[in-house]
């Protein structure tokens, strides 16, 4: 049976239970597919909780990631986060997946520093970044620690372009497909799917859509989505306009979201998504970011899902 109905009253009074572990994100992005947990109770109060997004190619059953779901993995509550606990309830937990999974990965949220006891279960690690800002500085430190190049293509930009909220969301995506058709590649997110996306978060209150605008044309140069939680902003989606990119309107951008995140929002981290591709991940340190380490896990249990994956490599 589901346990979905006993992880949402769970989420419901978690503390600081992460946007992509919150179950109306999760109704959104694990398309298909089915979301579901596994959670651990102690003295008859929920204390921690592992939700997973299962898929079926042909007979076998997977857990992976959703799309627009950068972490995954357990939350524990806070006063449980330390090393003995930890050991004890990941185990508990990882008792409670269902049998017969044919493969398992997932990006594990912050939270998770230890992942001695998925090593001990035969799963196996590797060590990926994000990128982040703190915002507890001044805005003037925070903009001081931008690179200088960046710092003056963003006062370039200041001077030629507006920022504003007041487009629809298809302007976003509009752009997305131009910076992902300007690398030959298809957009991965359906128009569809994002606007589900979008109503979900706008409807909460947690998040807010910039556009980079030449006033002169109203052309819109760059565009993004921000998302939040209590604890940190997230740079979610963006795009640019191939023959526009020039202007600084992406450097503008991300710098118009910081100061949101900081001023508005009050929230103590600004979190870039960071990449591991090495143009991106420049981009994120010129800002003044640090690396932010998380872990990515899988196993396989079924020998023929290990040789498929290791054909299609």
């Amino acid at each position: 049976m589901t346990k979905q109905a006993e992880y949402r009253s769970f989420a419901a009074g978690a503390p600081d239970m992460p946007l992509f572990l919150q179950p109306w994100y999760l109704d959104v992005v694990c398309r298909d597919g089915v979301w579901d947990a596994v959670l651990v109770d102690k003295g008859g109060r929920t204390v921690a909780a592992w939700p997973y997004f299962l898929k079926q190619k042909w007979c076998w059953k997977y857990v992976a990631m959703p799309q627009l779901c950068k972490f995954m993995g357990p939350y524990l509550l806070p006063e449980y986060r330390n090393l003995n606990d930890e050991t004890r309830l990941y185990g508990a937990l990882l008792d409670l997946f269902p049998r017969g999974i044919a493969a398992f990965q997932q990006d594990l949220n912050y939270t998770v520093t230890n992942w001695l006891p998925l090593y001990w279960r035969g799963f196996r690690q590797t060590t990926r970044y994000s990128y982040t800002l703190s915002l507890e500085s001044s805005e003037a430190s925070i903009f001081n620690n931008i690179s200088r190049k960046y710092r003056q293509k963003i006062r370039g930009a200041e001077g030629k372009l507006v920022v504003v909220s007041d487009r629809p969301v298809a302007a976003l995506l509009r752009l997305v497909d131009l910076s992902f058709a300007r690398q030959g590649l298809a957009t991965p997110l359906t128009r569809a799917f994002f606007f589900l996306l979008y109503d979900a978060l706008s409807s909460r209150g947690l998040c807010r859509l910039f556009f980079a605008v030449d006033p002169a044309s109203n052309a819109v140069h760059s565009a993004a989505l921000l998302a939040w939680d209590s604890g940190s902003a997230y740079y979610l989606v963006s795009g640019d306009d191939p023959a526009l990119r020039a202007s600084g309107s992406a450097l503008l951008l991300k710098w118009a979201a910081i100061r949101y995140a900081k001023n508005t929002l009050k929230v103590p981290i600004f979190d870039f998504e960071g990449s591991m591709i090495r143009a991106i991940e420049v981009g994120r340190r010129d800002f003044g970011a640090q690396q932010k380490p998380y872990f990515r896990v899988q196993r396989e249990w079924s020998p023929w899902w290990k040789w498929g994956k290791l054909l299609t490599r």
